[in-house]
């Protein structure tokens, strides 16, 4: 018989040798990930992927330090887009699509909430869906998930969603365009309203024409700013969620605040007008850099109990923009 003291060291030094090498691993493909989000070849929706494949292949970091930072970044980065904002132009530019904003919003998030109960889904996954849909996309839910401490598996599920029905969007609203006979001006607002994401309306209207794309940029635009009261609005409706460990006073989302006073900066003070293209790029840098980060943080269980029911609320809320906001364009738009 063998005594104890003698294999006991090595097996213990194999066991820890294992984890640990492995914890390295996740760091050093953490890093090349990283690397390649802030990379001009990476993309949003790649940089997500990435780390859901990282994540499903037990290879993210351990700790909760990555969705520390991904929430942080998250919201550094949006700060950052509202330098982008000249609120001057947008008051000029951007009142055809206000009335839209507000009934489509309402509508879209009404829907949400009914179809939400109707198809078993959690209440802050409908509300990031119904975000992305209803403002600008993968923004509008980075900003939306980081007032109510939403899930990597929320966040993940979501974005991927909006991503696919976004990249949908830039390929088929111009020939429909042509097949509805829409003027110029009438689908630069329709694609504003209906497409996800900023970066999407612009390409589908540029395909259209000119025109279009002035029109579809100052809507898309002003519609962005509603991140600032959805997100007050949702902070306020999960005050009292567990995730905000059990506080019930309303959560301060600050960057929300920080958004709007570099909106007011990026409009009123001409020596930032010069570094608007450099910090809107190292705020879309950095999102991919987050949602790299948000991906690391999904986990198999997380992803199975959300099921196919996300997507199937996301196309609904697409369809019904894109249905009624083209309704009212044609109706009301010469």
């Amino acid at each position: 018989m063998k005594p104890h003291g003698i294999s006991s060291p090595i097996v213990s030094e194999a066991t820890q040798s294992g984890p640990s090498s492995r914890t390295s691993l996740a760091w050093a493909l953490t890093a090349a990930g990283a690397l390649f989000a802030i990379s001009p070849w990476a993309r949003p929706e790649f940089a997500l992927l990435l780390g859901v494949v990282l994540a499903l292949l037990a290879l993210a970091p351990p700790g909760n330090a990555i969705r520390h930072w991904s929430k942080l970044l998250i919201q550094i980065c949006v700060v950052l887009l509202g330098f982008g904002m000249n609120l001057t132009e947008l008051a000029k530019a951007g009142l055809t699509g206000v009335g839209f904003a507000l009934g489509t919003i309402v509508g879209t998030f009404a829907l949400g909430v009914a179809l939400a109960r109707a198809l078993k889904i959690d209440q802050k996954l409908a509300t990031l869906i119904s975000s992305g849909t209803a403002i600008c996309g993968g923004s509008a839910i980075a900003a939306v998930g980081s007032t109510i401490s939403a899930s990597s598996a929320h966040m993940s599920v979501s974005i991927g969603a909006v991503f696919i029905l976004n990249a949908v969007g830039l390929w088929i609203f111009p020939p429909l365009g042509h097949w509805f006979n829409l003027s110029q001006h009438q689908f630069g607002v329709w694609s504003a309203v209906a497409i996800h994401d900023v970066s999407s309306v612009v390409g589908a209207a540029s395909k259209f024409g000119d025109e279009a794309l002035q029109v579809a940029t100052a809507v898309k635009l002003s519609r962005t700013l509603w991140i600032v009261p959805i997100a007050l609005a949702a902070a306020w409706f999960f005050r009292n969620d567990p995730a905000a460990k059990g506080k019930s006073k309303l959560p301060v989302p600050w960057f929300i605040g920080l958004f709007v006073l570099a909106s007011v900066v990026g409009t009123y003070v001409p020596l930032v007008h010069e570094h608007v293209g450099t910090l809107t790029l190292i705020a879309r840098r950095g999102m991919c850099l987050a949602l790299l980060l948000v991906g690391l943080g999904l986990s198999r269980a997380a992803l199975a109990s959300v099921g196919v029911r996300p997507l199937v609320l996301a196309v609904a809320l697409w369809v019904f923009i894109s249905a009624v906001s083209l309704v009212v364009v044609r109706a009301t738009i010469g």
